[in-house]
């Protein structure tokens, strides 16, 4: 046997563990492209869950103002973390709507009386109906309607400081 197939084990060895190193070490690319945006919010209505606060429809996305639509739950852990930054964004001038999904209205109204509430109107949607049609497959999740009721910005997961710039400047490029 010559020399050098003494050394092919561990030559092969290297390789596969700098292919292996290479991947965990490289930052991940987490962007999800959903399917919805730059497409019309489908229509929907939506009957109000608390006392108090209207329920929500599609149409009050096609009034010439973009607009968050958050898509949450009472029962949600990250949806109790997002809720400063919603407070935040309400304190900004954001208009924020949300539709509730799989909850109940005094759940809702605990959730909003020990969280803070930033929306102007949520929507009843207890089988997922609405949130499914418009592309959200969890919760929390947050969109960005332009004024002509387009998706322009899906947002996955909790909004967290370093989101908040980001969403604002989707809005000010809805407009």
């Amino acid at each position: 046997m010559t020399r050098w197939r003494l050394w092919l084990p561990l030559a092969l060895f290297v390789g596969i563990a700098a292919i292996i190193a290479i991947g965990l070490y490289r930052p991940a690319d987490r962007t999800v492209a959903s399917a919805m945006v730059g497409k019309p919010l489908p229509d929907f209505d939506l009957k109000p869950i608390v006392p108090g606060k209207p329920g929500v429809s599609s149409a009050a996305f096609r009034q010439g103002k973009p607009r968050l639509l958050n898509v949450f739950a009472s029962w949600c852990v990250p949806c109790i973390a997002e809720a400063p930054r919603l407070m935040r964004l309400k304190a900004a001038g954001v208009p924020i709507e949300a539709v509730a999904v799989r909850d109940t209205g005094p759940a809702i109204a605990e959730f909003l009386s020990r969280n803070g509430d930033p929306y102007a109107a949520i929507g009843d949607d207890p089988a997922s109906s609405v949130q499914l049609s418009i592309g959200s497959s969890g919760v929390p999740e947050t969109f960005v309607i332009d004024g002509r009721g387009i998706i322009v910005k899906q947002h996955i997961g909790d909004i967290r400081d370093d989101d908040v710039p980001e969403i604002l400047a989707a809005l000010e490029a809805a407009k």
